[in-house]
Parts: C-alpha cells; structure tokens; sequence
C-alpha cells in the first residue's frame, strides 16, 4: 500500500504538470513533465510534501532510469531514415551545445567555489579573532 501512496504522489504531480502545460501550451510550450518535476521539486523543497512519502518509488525510478530510455532508442532506429539526411546537423548541435553546457556549468562552479571560500575565510579570521 505505500509503493501505491507513493505512486500516486508522483502521478499526481505529472497530472498537474499536463494540466499546467495544456493551459499554457498558447503562451510557451514546455513539456508536462518538466512542470510536473519542477513542481514536485518545490512541495518537496518547502516541505509541502514529505519525501518519506515518495522515497521509495523515487529511487527505483532513478535506479531503473536506463530502462525508460529504450522506447526512445527503438524510435529513433525506427525513424533512421528521416534522421540520415541531417545526422551531421544533429552531431554539430549536440557538440557545441555540450561544450557550451560543459563552460557554463565550469564557470558557475568556480564562481559557487570563489564565494564559498571567501565566506569560510572569513569566518575563520571571525573566530581567530575571538580567540
């Protein structure tokens, strides 16, 4: 019975998330899914929704993560004849939009790094001084 509690939470989100993305599709599309997530992530973030009540299932989902990915696989190889014409254009994009993913997210660590340390230095001139 908590598998299904469980379950339900994270259907219950995703069905927000359709829901949300159906009212907005005319404004902005972004996938259902995405809202549902983003959605889960702020109950989640401000306690509205325990995680007791979807750590379970969560984790086999994230555990089993690369069985969802076959259906995609199988219509990709499935559609292979429309991919062929453009598989360069399809390589290019995934490579530069990979660096470009791989420099942002560099530089936004060393500038998390560079605050966090200058916090911790100074709470440890604050402490040497109270000594």
């Amino acid at each position: 019975m908590k598998i299904i509690k469980q379950l339900f939470w994270i259907f219950l989100f995703s069905l927000i998330g359709e829901l949300v993305s159906k009212t907005i599709a005319s404004v902005v599309a972004i996938p259902g899914s995405v809202i549902g997530m983003v959605l889960l992530f702020i109950a989640l973030h401000f306690k509205w929704l325990k995680m007791e009540k979807v750590d379970e299932v969560g984790t086999w989902l994230t555990d089993n993560m690369a069985i969802f990915f076959v259906p995609a696989g199988v219509g990709l190889m499935t559609n292979f004849d429309v991919l062929a014409d453009v598989w360069y254009q399809l390589l290019i994009t995934m490579v530069v939009t990979t660096a470009i993913m791989m420099w942002f997210v560099g530089s936004l660590v060393q500038k998390i790094k560079a605050v966090t340390d200058k916090k911790n230095q100074q709470l440890q001139e604050g402490s040497d001084a109270n000594v």
